[in-house]
């Protein structure tokens, strides 16, 4: 681990960021370029301390899934990313596998989306990164465990989750995910991701192999959903996605339409903010 090179980089790469480029609010005026250590560290979901040990040369090799949340946090591309593993002695992730990888370009959307919650999936339903709102809307994902992070799965696995739509809703969502990972897994026949998630589901749900069986396929498209909140009540919303060019990442928005009560309600929902409301089905 070359901890000399490792700190030179993140300090270059931290400096030429500033709070907008990450969604973050400017706040005070800053006697230095770039963002605070302690943004960074907020960004990447690891301590300050731990980010100023490795800015000042000192730090304990980062894990893979830290370096992961550092090349995140600080906008890196792809090329830029590989050369961080290679400063700690690891390996890169392979190019087949850089799908989980948020483009900063993509990146740079979502934090412009202050007013209405955005994600950006795999088409998988990975999910790897949200603004506020959607956190404040649905909970924190990228808090969770790795595979806690996969929307089909836990719809399927986890019944907190379809807490988050009226009762009456949850039959259709649960076709729409099985409909859609089946376009995904007949897209990709070679991939073991999808054909993992299938088989795992498969046995797992009896919900998810009944319609699974059932041989329905439909490419996630436009469409309007009703999100139960615990402290909001219920928001009708219109869901639009925006696919990259490698049509393996989606850019997930919802927006409410402007004098409707979901619109109010999304407006007190920015109130609300991050407080953990969300049924969390542990």
């Amino acid at each position: 681990m070359n901890r000399a090179e490792l700190a030179d980089f993140l300090r270059r790469a931290r400096a030429r960021l500033v709070p907008s480029d990450v969604g973050l609010t400017a706040g005070a005026r800053r006697r230095t370029p770039g963002l605070r250590r302690e943004e960074v560290a907020q960004l990447a979901g690891m301590s300050v301390d731990y980010y100023t040990r490795l800015e000042q040369s000192r730090g304990p090799r980062p894990s893979r899934q830290m370096l992961t949340a550092l090349a995140r946090a600080l906008r890196l591309t792809e090329d830029e990313r590989d050369h961080l593993f290679h400063l700690t002695g690891e390996q890169p992730p392979r190019r087949e596998e850089t799908g989980t990888h948020v483009r900063p370009g993509l990146l740079l959307v979502l934090d412009r989306l202050h007013d209405t919650p955005a994600m950006v999936v795999t088409d998988c339903g990975e999910v790897l990164a949200q603004n506020a709102l959607s956190r404040a809307l649905s909970g924190d994902i990228l808090a969770r465990p790795p595979r806690g992070r996969n929307m089909i799965r836990r719809f399927f696995q986890d019944r907190g989750v379809q807490e988050l739509f009226p009762a009456e809703d949850r039959p259709e969502r649960a076709r729409e995910q099985v409909a859609g990972l089946r376009a995904v897994a007949a897209a990709r026949p070679r991939d073991p991701e999808p054909a993992a998630l299938v088989a795992e589901l498969r046995a797992t749900s009896e919900e998810f192999a009944r319609l699974w069986d059932e041989h329905e396929v439909a490419v996630r498209r436009a469409s309007t959903k009703r999100f139960r909140h615990p402290a909001i009540g219920i928001l009708e919303l219109d869901c639009e996605i925006l696919v990259n060019s490698d049509h393996n990442q989606q850019l997930v928005i919802h927006t409410a339409r402007p004098g409707t009560e979901s619109y109010e309600r999304l407006q007190l929902l920015r109130v609300v903010g991050l407080q953990d409301l969300t049924p969390t089905g542990s």
